[in-house]
């Protein structure tokens, strides 16, 4: 297996994030050919097109990290029925200027946790709405809309549930699967 370095978006700026767990826990299933490299999105001014002339250093640095990354993961929270500011405003500065989108190619997933019934599928539809746009070939099945509760996964990414580590392990795999289509061409 080739070495495949993953960007990871995490919509959540909170500490004690119920994604940040998702998200540590699908990396500690994956296989060690992928790691995996948070993204920071907290630091970005927010998009303006008067930006498209000379890029901030921050939003620089933002398309580089992606830019340098062979696959994407997308952790979203669910916010007022769609995906919080953060990550959208990361999203229009990454695929900006026109021409220079950063995501386009790259196989992704989409992924979120909530305490919602319905966990985030709100936000991943308007989510994987813009990812088509861009060009991102996001992974269809399985979805994971987690109903998150606090015993399932702890602050480290430790699954103590049995049937929530099998459910991962199977979204892990396929998005392995995925990301391999792409980047052994």
């Amino acid at each position: 297996m080739n070495p495949c370095k993953v960007a990871v978006l995490l919509g959540s700026l909170r500490r004690d994030s119920y994604n940040r767990r998702l998200m540590l826990a699908v990396e500690r299933l994956a296989p060690a050919h992928l790691t995996f490299s948070q993204v920071r999105i907290d630091d970005l001014p927010l998009y303006s097109q008067d930006f498209d002339d000379d890029y901030p250093s921050d939003a620089r640095r933002l398309k580089q990290d992606i830019e340098s990354a062979q696959a994407l993961l997308f952790v979203t929270p669910e916010y007022n029925r769609s995906i919080p500011g953060p990550l959208k405003n990361a999203i229009d500065i990454a695929s900006r200027p026109w021409g220079t989108n950063s995501f386009a190619g790259k196989p992704a997933a989409v992924i979120g946790a909530s305490i919602g019934a319905i966990g985030t599928a709100i936000a991943q539809h308007h989510l994987r709405s813009s990812l088509h746009f861009l060009d991102v070939p996001t992974l269809g099945q399985p979805e994971v809309y987690l109903h998150f509760r606090d015993e399932i996964i702890a602050p480290d990414g430790t699954i103590a549930n049995a049937s929530t580590r099998e459910f991962l392990q199977g979204f892990v795999d396929a998005y392995v699967a995925w990301v391999e289509r792409f980047i052994a061409r």
